[in-house]
């Protein structure tokens, strides 16, 4: 049987994903208002989620060891792991479309990094204090 509390603090960030993909489908019309391409803001959230639920395994994988080392050198590789994947996608996005860049898409997904960001870092810290009182 799978173990709930250990998932526990994903379950936000699975809403985000789930909530933004629903508004990106169902808000075509206000997207196509604000010049925002739906494909790209839609390609971008799931990017960014499964990126960030990766990283999220690998940081919980470090807080499991006995060595606190370990720890630190997963968060920081699975923030590096996160940082260039986007960066990859972004130049590869860039070099494909050049001067049709869709640039409110481009800096919606660039400001839904911050916000996936934020929660990782949220989710880290509620994991990091439950280790301690556990």
């Amino acid at each position: 049987m799978i173990n709930r509390s250990k998932y526990r603090h994903f379950v936000p960030i699975i809403i985000f994903f789930l909530a933004l993909n629903v508004f990106f489908i169902l808000g075509s019309k206000l997207l196509a208002k604000w010049n925002a391409d739906q494909n790209v803001l839609i390609f971008g959230n799931l990017l960014l989620f499964a990126v960030t639920i990766f990283s999220l395994f690998i940081a919980r994988k470090g807080l499991s060891s006995t060595n606190p080392h370990a720890f630190v050198r997963a968060v920081y590789s699975s923030i590096l792991l996160k940082l260039f994947a986007c960066m990859i996608a972004a130049l590869i996005y860039i070099a494909i479309y050049k001067k049709g860049l869709n640039k409110p898409a481009f800096f919606t997904c660039m400001g839904l990094y911050l916000v996936y960001t934020f929660m990782e870092v949220a989710a880290l810290t509620k994991m990091l204090k439950g280790k301690a009182d556990g």
